[in-house]
């Protein structure tokens, strides 16, 4: 029945975006499908529920307030929770990561109850998980909250996106990796709901929106969008995250260019109440936070 339920989402998906294409100028119908085929491969459990982020020989995660390092087997092999210390601006929240040229890119602020507030793009050192300094954050963005951040390898640029609802949560932020300038932000069309992460892969940005119910088993998402120099980016449904053990908040994503993995953050277990867990499903006493990798072909 999901994957049924999931089929007729994926096909309203591709229809309403193609109609998307053709008021606004947009390239084929092949423009609006996914890029690729992705197949679960394993998962394995981690300490962090936030985020993850991937280089060449290791696994990085995030927690809400701490910094996990694994090696490519699962195996934990470094932590930093106490990621604050030296922050010129008090955080109690950290959101999706990315690593980049030995640093991990961490955007952090102070997180309660569906309200972030004082954002700040921290940057720590791979190997230690030690702070070394911040971006500024710009609030003239109109981002409220930050639940995700990546480096455009590409245009050498760093993206965040943001969790909460309003007009923060209708773009996307491109910041200059060179001087931290904050550069622009884009209209993504259509919006997904509740986005966790962003990641820049190949010419596109993918995102992961926690828009399925978990109370009802329903599956979350991960979209692409087409970035350009415009001022809108359309969004289509890359994939659907039906494999998962139990429906629950999906978080962060990377891909590991080196095995074309796609790799996803999941939680299972805990009910969310404005992004914040708060109490257990039937049967857990306890949040599993597990990272998903799945093999990625290229579709013809």
């Amino acid at each position: 029945m999901k994957n049924a339920v999931a089929a007729v989402f994926t096909i309203c998906a591709v229809l309403a975006m193609a109609t998307f294409a053709g008021a606004t100028g947009g390239d084929d119908v092949k423009s609006q499908l996914p890029k690729y085929t992705y197949k679960l491969k394993d998962s394995f459990p981690v300490k962090g529920r936030q985020g993850i982020a991937v280089d060449d020989k290791f696994y990085y995660v995030s927690g809400s307030k701490a910094i996990y390092k694994y090696d490519k087997k699962g195996n934990l092999i470094a932590s930093n929770e106490n990621p604050f210390e030296g922050y010129a601006i008090p955080s109690n929240h950290i959101g999706d990561i990315d690593v980049f040229n030995g640093e991990l890119f961490i955007s952090a602020e102070w997180f309660v109850d569906g309200v972030g507030k004082d954002i700040q793009i921290a940057i720590h050192d791979a190997n230690t998980l030690k702070f070394k300094r911040t971006f500024k954050f710009e609030p003239s963005s109109g981002q409220e909250e930050v639940s995700g951040i990546c480096v455009d390898r590409d245009k050498q640029t760093v993206w965040m996106c943001s969790w909460v609802g309003g007009t923060s949560g209708l773009y996307l932020y491109e910041y200059s990796l060179k001087t931290g300038a904050y550069l622009r932000k884009v209209h993504l069309a259509p919006v997904p709901q509740w986005i966790q992460g962003v990641y820049y892969f190949k010419g596109a940005l993918y995102v992961t929106a926690d828009d399925g119910e978990a109370d009802f088993d329903e599956p979350d998402h991960l979209y692409r969008v087409d970035i350009s120099d415009k001022t809108y980016a359309p969004v289509v449904l890359e994939k659907t995250f039906t494999e998962v053990k139990r429906q629950g908040e999906i978080e962060g994503l990377a891909v590991d260019s080196a095995t074309n993995e796609l790799l996803v953050h999941f939680n299972r277990g805990a009910r969310i109440i404005l992004g914040m867990p708060k109490g257990f499903y039937d049967g857990y006493d306890k949040e599993i936070s597990e990272v998903y990798r799945f093999s990625m072909t290229p579709r013809k």
